[in-house]
């Protein structure tokens, strides 16, 4: 068990080491905003009673890019069965997506306030019947003059948090308050820090990654079996990749979604090349269909009454299974109930992971250098 909500099978065990025990107690001492965001000692920059008239709207926008709509998306995706508000994300260049025939109230997210391509989507979106609120660093910056513009809510994006790790921040707490979820339920931070079997779980699990990266293991496959958590994974991707992706190392989060895998990429992953290690994700859900008895033929009698996530179930425990006798390194969770508070778990888990991983490989986890390169560049070209 890593927590009351997250069955937890970890990586098989090798040879301790002591140095990820190391960096995180030291980790864990500093001044570190990320993690403070993490916890419920956190001040949000926005007060409850400024967002309260938003929460009237049910239609809202949000407008960003990377990390400052991952987690958001997340947060809906993952928790949609407790959320009664549409929302639509933004996080490309695809305008086509708009609907004029609707009354929205726009989330335009960019803590640099200067992203080019939630400039050009919030200049397609925006109409003069919405409400906007703006989330951008405190200081001059293009989306920062617009809001003003627009006589819009700004809320001020804290700078010392980039946006991959800012989903426990106002970036996520804020959409999710209008979302009509409680944004002290996801803060779990300091709690999970006190619990040893979170804690050693992580450790022993952030060594092993490690080795796996000294074996030229560079491939982080997640194996998804809930649709619902695509989101979540897309964000971790974000994470990892731009975090640990510098100096010639790094690591490739894929996404592979289940049970439809099985049919394509199952096969190299188990008779193909030997650089990955993989993740199982499952959550249960008791409320999936069943199937009919009507037209079921008799050979097939064993999947009467059976619910579809019973059939998901069997095909991962399945998996794992084969995946032990094959000897192909994985970890699995299992995820016991969908709400705020396991959620906020999860980000915790993985920003922990993450952050250890860099700092374990002498790398700066925060920073993104060579995406500047590519942003600097497009605008030489435009201008």
């Amino acid at each position: 068990m890593l927590t009351k909500s997250i069955s937890f099978i970890n990586f098989k065990k090798s040879k301790k080491q002591n140095k990820a025990k190391k960096i995180f107690l030291s980790l864990i001492k500093e001044k570190n905003y990320i993690l403070n965001s993490l916890s419920k000692n956190y001040k949000s920059s926005y007060k409850i009673d400024k967002i309260n008239p938003y929460k009237k709207s049910k239609n809202f926008r949000v407008i960003g890019m990377g990390g400052s709509v991952l987690g958001t998306q997340t947060i809906y995706d993952f928790l949609k069965h407790k959320i009664k508000k549409n929302f639509l994300f933004f996080d490309n260049l695809s305008p086509k997506k708009r609907n004029n025939n609707k009354n929205f109230t726009n989330l335009v997210v960019s803590k640099s306030g200067n992203t080019i391509e939630t400039i050009v989507n919030a200049n397609i979106l925006i109409k003069k019947k919405d409400k906007n609120i703006f989330l951008t660093e405190n200081k001059k910056n293009y989306l920062y003059d617009l809001a003003k513009k627009l006589k819009a809510e700004i809320i001020h994006h804290n700078n010392f948090i980039g946006g991959r790790y800012s989903v426990l921040s106002e970036v996520g707490m804020l959409p999710a308050e209008l979302m009509g979820l409680n944004s002290s339920k996801f803060r779990q931070f300091n709690s999970l820090i006190k619990n040893k079997k979170f804690v050693n779980a992580l450790l022993l699990n952030v060594e092993k990654i490690h080795y796996f990266i000294q074996k030229k293991k560079f491939n982080s496959i997640i194996i998804n079996y809930d649709e619902k958590s695509n989101s979540l994974f897309n964000w971790y991707q974000q994470l990892v990749a731009e975090s640990l992706g510098k100096k010639n190392k790094g690591l490739l989060p894929i996404v592979s979604n289940m049970p439809k895998d099985n049919h394509s990429v199952m096969q190299l992953y188990l008779d193909g090349f030997k650089n990955n290690f993989f993740t199982f994700f499952y959550v249960y859900d008791d409320k999936s269909e069943k199937i009919n008895k009507f037209p079921l033929l008799k050979s097939h009698n064993y999947l009467k009454k059976r619910k579809i996530n019973d059939i998901i179930y069997s095909q991962k425990k399945a998996s794992e299974i084969v995946f032990t006798k094959k000897n192909i390194p994985f970890r699995s969770f299992e995820i016991k109930y969908r709400n705020e508070k396991t959620l906020g778990e999860l980000f915790c888990f993985f920003i922990l992971e993450t952050i250890l991983l860099g700092k374990l490989q002498n790398l700066n986890p925060y920073d993104q250098p060579a995406v500047e390169l590519i942003k600097k560049e497009t605008k030489k070209l435009l201008i």
